[in-house]
């Protein structure tokens, strides 16, 4: 059944007249009547009967009547539906992020998008970088904020440099090099070390190690927490020591002290990333307030 010939049909039921049904629908009598004879044809049932002075509507088309209108009503709701996430005015929005590294501008961020975009429903899902790659590819988040992708599948995706991390040390309060405003890594060759799993982010271990090497150690790794707030706990209560991006000190840190660590200019950037194709009006909204904050952002965490 097809939606213009339900309308015919519903028209006809409600005027009870099929010329007023053509007025109605800015058509001709002629064109109401295929409809309604294709209708018929095809339920095989009549629909009216039809007499010299009236349209009586038969026990079948009552009943037809009532779904009929349900039917057109929803295929508007539909219509409107779709208009309105092509717009960006419906829909969903799910961010995949790394919690250290953004914590200081992320909630605010969404709070304006929320704000702008009261109908949209926004999910935050906290992910280690290597989680991120995975969700983007199986399209499980359609935005990240994480570190650069591998060249490898870079090319499907569009990345935007939020602001670039350095690497410092991260020491208990009572460590003896606790005062000190900056040292050498070497420094911390002696003390066991508590670094990030380097499964849920590579280029940020492999990172530490080459710095450790380039200063003639290999640090003894005693643990590998796979939360950066787990390295921070762990590193307050006196179990090591550890080299991270400084934006984690925006997590829970109390008893941790942040160093900064001459001669080590690694810059361990923050992007936004979001899929080169396909991507969804409520994604691109907010990649847009993103950008408009970018400068902000990046005085923030120098």
């Amino acid at each position: 059944m097809e939606i213009k010939v339900l309308k015919s049909f519903v028209a006809v039921a409600t005027h009870r007249s099929f010329s007023k049904a053509a007025k109605e629908l800015n058509t001709v009598q002629p064109a109401i009547s295929r409809h309604i004879t294709s209708l018929e044809h095809e339920l095989g049932v009549s629909l009216f009967f039809r007499t010299s002075r009236e349209v009586v509507i038969s026990a079948a088309g009552k009943h037809l009547l009532t779904d009929a209108i349900k039917l057109i009503e929803h295929t508007q709701q539909a219509k409107q539906s779709a208009i309105r996430a092509s717009s960006g005015h419906i829909g969903t929005l799910t961010i995949g992020y790394l919690g250290g590294a953004t914590l200081s501008f992320l909630p605010r961020l969404v709070r304006q998008y929320i704000t702008e975009n009261p109908t949209i429903d926004v999910d935050l899902v906290e992910m280690t970088a290597s989680e991120q790659i995975e969700a983007l590819e199986k399209r499980e988040i359609d935005i990240s904020f994480s570190r650069p992708l591998p060249n490898l599948i870079d090319d499907d995706y569009v990345s935007v440099p939020i602001y670039a991390d350095k690497l410092v040390a991260v020491v208990p309060i009572t460590h003896e090099l606790a005062q000190c405003s900056i040292i050498q890594i070497k420094q911390l060759q002696f003390d066991p070390f508590i670094l990030f799993e380097r499964e849920q982010a590579v280029g940020l271990f492999d990172s530490i190690i080459t710095q450790c090497d380039l200063s003639g150690f290999s640090p003894n790794i005693k643990k590998q927490p796979n939360h950066m707030q787990t390295v921070l706990t762990q590193v307050s209560s006196g179990l090591g020591v550890s080299v991270a991006p400084y934006a984690i000190r925006d997590l829970r840190c109390e008893g941790c002290v942040f160093i900064n660590l001459e001669s080590v200019d690694v810059e361990m950037p923050l992007v936004m990333t979001h899929h080169l194709h396909a991507q969804s009006p409520t994604a691109s909204a907010f990649a847009a307030i993103v950008q408009s904050e970018i400068k902000a952002i990046q005085h923030s965490m120098s």
